[in-house]
């Protein structure tokens, strides 16, 4: 069993920056894929970022140049650094563990952009 935890959301202001942090439980995490996925009121999730256990990163569109992510497996954790932040970045942030056929979630944490 896998438990993710992330922390690091709140509100900011337009070009500001927020970095999200997702903590695993358990001993897969370095061997997994992990992705951070977003929800806006009244949108479906969709995904941000991935990083392959190996280090290889993919992003959407709407965030690449602006988001950054990392993990340190050393410590079981995922990172997502966010810069020049909109407002329509403004959702629920969920960090996802993937290794198939295992798929694991966290709670989410807000990340509000508003003036």
């Amino acid at each position: 069993q896998v438990q993710l935890v992330e922390s690091g959301g709140g509100l900011v202001q337009p070009g500001g920056s927020l970095r999200l942090s997702c903590v695993a439980s358990g001993s897969i995490f370095s061997i997994a894929a992990m992705n951070w996925y977003r929800q806006a009121p009244g949108k479906q999730r969709e995904l941000v970022a991935t990083i392959t256990s190996t280090g290889s990163t993919d992003y959407a569109d709407s965030v690449k140049g602006r988001f950054t992510i990392s993990r340190d497996n050393a410590k079981n954790t995922l990172y997502l650094q966010m810069n020049s932040l909109k407002f329509n970045d403004t959702a629920v942030y969920y960090c996802n563990l993937a290794l198939r056929p295992l798929s694991y979630w966290g709670q989410g944490t807000q990340v509000t952009v508003s003036s």
